[in-house]
């Protein structure tokens, strides 16, 4: 029972390790365990059923919006309505200041969807600049903004961004001059540089009072962006703001952070309502200091500064074999002149110097100095020990006063309306690929929209993705503690085949029972022996059952006398067969053996002319 119960306990092991490693593959197609999904709108995965003609094979049609939209753009067509700037960067070298970056349409490198296009960034180390006027401006008022598009690093990302910026609604406002300071109300998307892997979310918030704009940037999201950047898939990236001020950003419609446009941002919109006085200063007479020198203390009689930290060791002395007339280096004996030295310019040449060898197999060469070690005398310059200052003021702040330029922005959803989106951007990585831009104010419109464009980008890249085996590697690369589970997934079935398969292994007791002990055949003179015994203890028994019968004993003594002669006469022939019997059962085991003696011992009370049965019946009832 023991050993099945350990059998069931290492099947439960395996099946709960075997559950843990499948979590684990299926935690590395989402986001980390702080990413919260959010619930789609099951009608807008619907449109992707009807296309696909096989898991590697679709038929793709250009998204068009299902509602209220303010700018679509899926580039499958002509590159209409962008423009590309014609301005410089301010305040940079003109070889360099120039939007000089190229732009092409094309489609993915990988996991191509036939017939879809996109806008591609193909030049590394330029300046790229486009933008295209929205068909109708989005005014703060009520409604949400949502804005998402598609960005693909195909080559992954060295340093550089894909951010978008939807540009403030002007008079003045020129697209073919749009510049990085061209002046914007947001600017959201992904941006890489080094190690720092960031997801913008900037506004730019107009102080009622001064009238300037200030950058307020969202926290940074707590969720492992790498991967967005380096596994050269499609991603599709999602703003909302809402009217109740609050923000949300997605990747892959999963959120992965969010947050309040009042509590959440860096700098805060509202400046606080006190600030320090600016006018005032501290006081010379202020005392900062919490300790002091104290002033009463007197340095010892006995201190002496002048004493060195180190002195020369009186007890050393010089070894043995030192060299005192050889130097430490000498000039290298097969050093040349070069042949273009010239005295007169380089001076005299002199040969390098090299180690002396004659030095290696000595103590040292040159001069012997003693060494040098601590002096127990050494106590260094005497200072005051510190006390408490009985002055001690604290920190010196200045008074706070009302801020003059405190205001209070309750809703700051309210920004400048917006009439252009633009790419303003700087790469060291070409072939960044954009697609699927919309602006609309109805979740349900971006979803439908993203299912019918990035859903089935992601069908197909699925599709396509590696076996098994090559996905277990690669969560493996990500986290290698995922090698110890494979190892014991492994391992454990061989294991449960060896403890349910393999033979038991025989205990004490089945070998006691096993065992046969080989019977050793009766001679015929140790059966007459055995006999003549047997027959004395019959006498012993009739004696006892003379006493006992003593009303019939005289019937009963002839009886006795008949049965011993009977037992006299058929001596040999009983012991011929018995001799036979033995050797034949020489073979069974001591408990056979006696098995068989007690069954004959039984059959004998009834026979009357079976003598040896009786005589083996009264050896068992004295045993």
């Amino acid at each position: 029972v023991t050993r099945m119960h350990f059998q069931w306990d290492w099947l439960y092991l395996c099946i709960l390790i075997v559950n843990s490693v499948t979590a684990e593959i299926k935690n590395e197609e989402t986001l980390d365990a702080d990413v919260e999904v959010e619930d789609f709108d099951k009608q807008s995965q619907e449109p992707n059923v009807g296309r696909d003609k096989s898991s590697l094979e679709v038929v793709y049609q250009t998204p068009k919006p299902t509602g209220e939209v303010y700018f679509t753009e899926t580039f499958d067509g002509e590159l209409s309505g962008w423009v590309l700037s014609k301005t410089k960067k301010e305040d940079m070298d003109d070889n360099i200041a120039k939007y000089d970056g190229r732009w092409e349409v094309e489609e993915l490198k990988e996991n191509t969807v036939p017939g879809d296009r996109g806008l591609v960034l193909k030049s590394v180390a330029k300046h790229h600049a486009i933008s295209a006027m929205l068909t109708k401006a989005f005014i703060f008022n009520n409604k949400p903004l949502i804005v998402q598009y598609e960005v693909n690093f195909q080559e992954g990302i060295d340093c550089g961004g894909a951010y978008i910026k939807l540009l403030s609604s002007s008079d003045d406002l020129n697209l073919e001059y749009f510049f990085d300071k061209t002046p914007y109300t947001i600017m959201f998307g992904p941006d890489k540089c080094g190690e720092d892997y960031k997801l913008h979310f900037i506004f730019r918030h107009k102080n009622p009072k001064t009238g300037e704009c200030d950058e307020k940037h969202a926290k940074r999201p707590d969720v492992d962006l790498k991967k967005f950047y380096l596994d050269k898939k499609t991603h599709l990236y999602t703003l909302v703001l809402k009217p109740d001020d609050t923000f949300e950003m997605l990747i892959d419609q999963a959120v992965v952070s969010r947050g309040s446009l009042l509590e959440d941002m860096v700098p805060p919109v509202n400046p606080p309502k006190e600030i320090e006085d600016p006018s005032e200063k501290k006081p010379e007479d202020w005392d900062e200091r919490p300790k002091i020198p104290d002033p009463n203390a007197v340095k010892p009689d006995d201190w002496d500064e002048d004493e060195p930290s180190k002195i020369e060791d009186p007890d050393a002395v010089k070894p043995e074999g030192w060299l005192d007339d050889e130097p430490q280096y000498v000039p290298d004996p097969n050093a040349k002149k070069p042949k273009d030295w010239d005295e007169e310019m380089d001076g005299e040449w002199e040969a390098p110097q090299i180690p002396n060898p004659k030095c290696e197999s000595a103590p040292g060469c040159g001069h012997w100095v003693r060494p040098l070690k601590n002096n127990p005398k050494y106590k260094g310059k005497w200072k005051a020990p510190m006390i408490d200052n009985p002055n001690y003021q604290g920190i010196w702040s200045p008074r706070k006063i009302p801020n003059p330029d405190y205001f209070e922005d309750l809703h700051p959803f309210k920004m400048t309306a917006v009439s252009a989106v633009g790419l303003e951007l700087w790469s060291m990585t070409s072939d960044i690929y954009f697609d699927n831009f919309i602006i609309c104010s109805e979740k349900e419109v971006a979803d439908r929209w993203a299912a019918d464009g990035w859903g089935l980008k992601k069908l197909v890249a699925s599709a396509n993705e590696p076996g098994m085996f090559s996905q277990l590697v690669t969560a493996a690369e990500d986290h290698p503690w995922l090698w110890v589970l494979y190892i014991l997934t492994l391992a454990l079935p061989v294991g449960l085949g060896v403890l349910f398969c393999w033979p038991a292994k025989k205990t004490d007791e089945d070998i006691d029972f096993k065992k046969t002990d080989i019977s050793e055949p009766i001679m015929k003179g140790e059966l007459k022996q055995e006999r003549e015994e047997l027959d004395d203890d019959e006498i012993e028994l009739e004696e006892e059952k003379e006493n006992e019968d003593a009303v019939d004993e005289h019937d009963d003594i002839p009886d006795e006398h008949e049965g011993v002669e009977d037992i006299d006469d058929d001596d040999d022939e009983e012991e011929n067969e018995i001799a036979g019997e033995s050797q034949e059962e020489g073979d069974k085991s001591n408990k056979s053996g006696s098995e068989d003696e007690m069954k004959e011992a039984d059959e004998s009370t009834g026979s009357g002319d079976g003598p040896l049965k009786s005589v083996r019946k009264r050896r068992v009832r004295k045993d």
